[in-house]
């Protein structure tokens, strides 16, 4: 009797843990994914439970998503925080994947894109003890919600100098997701920088009005490319794989440029073994990873705060990529402009436009490239 008490105790044991886990074998409502975790590799180990709800792209975006994902799991790893992920399928996922998680005990959870806006502010109303993290939104504003926002255009403007130093034929293009006035930050800062490097350039911009069509973005950069422009900056989330795509199709003398991760390997001939040439020459880093990063420390330090939190080049938020297979093909003086331009900008000399109204306005820095 003693024995079958002891082993009847131990099941009970078990499925409580079971039950306590990070994985959710049910699956997201609505269709939207299964939330993943488990256990930290992190020596110390926290009972700090943080979820993250991707938007349509996913973490295969190569872009957008992925640095958010990148920044939760280096978060379970060095702060030993149980993760859990979910990748909404549709914009009806948001507001039940949101839920879920906040319903399995997450302490924190993270919100991908302005696109859940919406979905976070009736979310967080009703969770009032769960913080919530939105990236790219300044809504909604609520002391458990924190909006992480970018100065996209000060990077931007950073890679718009060098397309316009670079560009050989004088004309170049910009390839847009959705036309909002997020991706028009991009847009206005890259051609402020492309005209500081070169007065006469022409900058021609054309949207995939989606975030998730790959065809549609190389379709987009070709004809860019075919009317003459040499170097093609996209925006686009997952469509800029397609812009990638067609840079290495039309091959040397022809550049794409990455966007919020570090895209440059995806222009070599084996991404997966990267070595130069690369048909990217720079891609615009948007520290998404660094950001969701900080915001999980904040809460297990007991530090959170609701309200914005604006990353800029002058916190590392925004940036070029460190240029490992094409530095060798800009020229010094270029690249010697690029970063006084950028410390000017992080000490706030130069202030890059953010609409394409203030672009026009724009007075252009002197820079010196002979």
């Amino acid at each position: 009797m003693k024995r079958h008490l002891r082993w009847a105790l131990l099941l009970s044991l078990s499925v409580l843990v079971a039950g306590c886990g990070g994985t959710d074998d049910g699956g997201a409502g609505g269709g939207g994914g299964t939330p993943t975790g488990g256990g930290s590799t992190a020596s110390k180990k926290s009972d700090l439970k943080v979820g993250l709800v991707t938007d349509v792209g996913g973490v295969g975006d190569q872009s957008f998503n992925m640095m958010a994902n990148q920044g939760l799991e280096k978060a379970k790893s060095e702060l030993g925080v149980e993760a859990m992920l979910v990748e909404s399928q549709q914009a009806s996922d948001y507001s039940s994947n949101l839920q879920r998680m906040a319903e399995k005990g997450c302490k924190l959870v993270f919100a991908v894109g302005f696109s859940l806006a919406p979905a976070v502010k009736e979310i967080a109303a009703r969770y009032p003890d769960t913080q919530f993290a939105i990236i790219d939104s300044a809504e909604p504003a609520a002391s458990n919600v924190a909006n992480l926002v970018f100065k996209e255009e000060e990077g931007s403007f950073l890679v718009g100098m060098l397309a316009g130093g670079m560009s050989k034929s004088g004309k170049i293009g910009f390839v847009g997701g959705m036309e909002i006035p997020l991706i028009k930050k991009f847009e206005a800062g890259y051609r402020a920088g492309a005209r500081t490097a070169n007065p006469s350039v022409t900058v021609s911009a054309k949207y995939t009005n989606n975030w998730t069509d790959v065809s549609k973005g190389k379709e987009l950069a070709l004809s860019l490319f075919n009317e003459g422009a040499d170097v093609v900056m996209h925006a686009s989330g997952q469509c800029g794989l397609g812009v990638i795509e067609a840079a290495k199709q039309k091959g040397p003398g022809f550049w794409a440029i990455g966007v919020d991760a570090d895209q440059d390997h995806l222009g070599t001939a084996d991404s997966k073994n990267p070595a130069a040439p690369s048909r990217v020459l720079t891609s615009m880093l948007k520290r998404v990873d660094t950001a969701v990063f900080d915001t999980v420390k904040h809460v297990s330090d007991g530090s959170f705060k609701g309200g914005q939190q604006i990353f800029g080049v002058k916190d590392g938020g925004v940036g070029l990529s460190p240029l490992r297979y094409t530095k060798a093909d800009i020229p010094e003086k270029l690249l010697a402009e690029v970063a006084r331009m950028e410390k000017a900008i992080a000490a706030g000399e130069v202030k890059p436009p953010s609409t394409l109204e203030e672009e026009s306005a724009f007075k252009a820095p002197t820079v010196s490239l002979k």
